[in-house]
């Protein structure tokens, strides 16, 4: 009986060790962000961003959507030209398309078709992303940042990147079936960070915080609950605002971003925006004094509601 108790307690123990040091790898405080960034990314290889509805052919390769295009016949290619240029001059022969998944390396032939806009490969791909995302967080202590952009979180492979100033310009309501959306505009030429990665849970960088920001305490997922929270955001000119929501549930192990669910309490911001809108991303979540999250999702059918990532959550995907 002693020994079976021993064996417990050193469970026990370990599970304690092991929550101390998931809290510990947290660090300790973060300055909230809200503002509105511009973000000019360049892909390391031309990135697949969707298979064309009316020609099947790279469908039938086995080429999918996020996958990158490396070399076309044994020709390296970096840009959307030299896949145009390379497809338009097959003549409809089949071309050796090397191509990277998941950090794995492959190939496959595929068929051009011919359209009334010359061959093509049936895929839309890019070399660039360019839009305005949202700073969830400055780390003080390193100098670094995080944060989320609609349509510009994603795996493509990033050879550079920058950050530059930006202001809300303008909004559309988001409505019951159609999503708001922030529009915004770069308000100057110079870069005020720079981007070193681009995932799907937040793109991460380097950039000074604001002089007059003071840091708040983050919180491990078991700190997050439900109940009253709020959410910094940009959705005029160049003001962040504060805002009041509920958490409506929390799951921690939800793999697409979506460990909160949100409802959007606060009269103002209904008014305004409709509740939660494309462009909004990246907007921090507050509760109890603590930094706990970032806005990740639009609900098209349900516009005063959203989900958001755990700051644990997107502080991993940050290396």
């Amino acid at each position: 009986m002693n020994r079976i108790f021993k064996q417990l307690a050193a469970v026990l123990l370990a599970l304690v060790l092991l929550a101390g040091t998931a809290l510990a790898a947290l660090p300790d405080r973060l300055i909230p962000g809200g503002q509105a960034i511009g973000l000019q990314l360049q892909t390391d290889g031309v990135s697949i961003v969707e298979l064309a509805q009316d020609n099947p052919c790279a469908r039938e390769a086995g080429l999918r959507r996020g996958d990158v295009i490396r070399a076309i016949d044994g020709e390296r290619v970096s840009t959307v030209r030299q896949v145009t240029a390379a497809v338009s001059a097959s003549g409809g022969q089949a071309l050796t398309i090397r191509y990277e998944r998941g950090g794995k390396a492959a190939e496959t032939a595929v068929q051009p078709q011919r359209t009334a806009d010359g061959w093509r490969l049936g895929v839309f791909v890019r070399d660039s992303i360019t839009g305005i995302g949202t700073v969830t967080y400055y780390d003080p202590e390193n100098g670094t940042f995080g944060a989320l952009g609609h349509g510009v979180c994603d795996s493509s492979p990033l050879r550079s990147g920058l950050a530059l100033p930006a202001a809300v310009t303008s909004v559309t309501r988001g409505e019951v079936g159609t999503p708001g959306a922030l529009h915004g505009a770069v308000t100057g030429r110079s870069p005020c960070g720079t981007i070193r990665s681009n995932t799907e849970r937040g793109i991460f960088g380097t950039m000074a915080p604001p002089q007059d920001a003071s840091p708040l305490p983050t919180a491990a997922a078991a700190q997050v609950h439900t109940g009253s929270a709020t959410i910094l955001s940009n959705v005029s000119g160049t003001e962040t605002r504060e805002y009041a929501v509920q958490i409506v549930s929390v799951e921690p192990g939800e793999p697409q971003g979506r460990n909160l669910r949100l409802a959007v309490t606060d009269d103002a911001l209904l008014a305004q925006t409709g509740g939660i809108v494309q462009g909004m991303s990246g907007s921090p979540i507050l509760q109890d004094g603590r930094l706990v999250g970032a806005v990740t999702h639009v609900l098209v059918n349900e516009p005063a509601a959203g989900y958001g990532i755990l700051i644990e959550n997107m502080l991993a995907a940050a290396g």
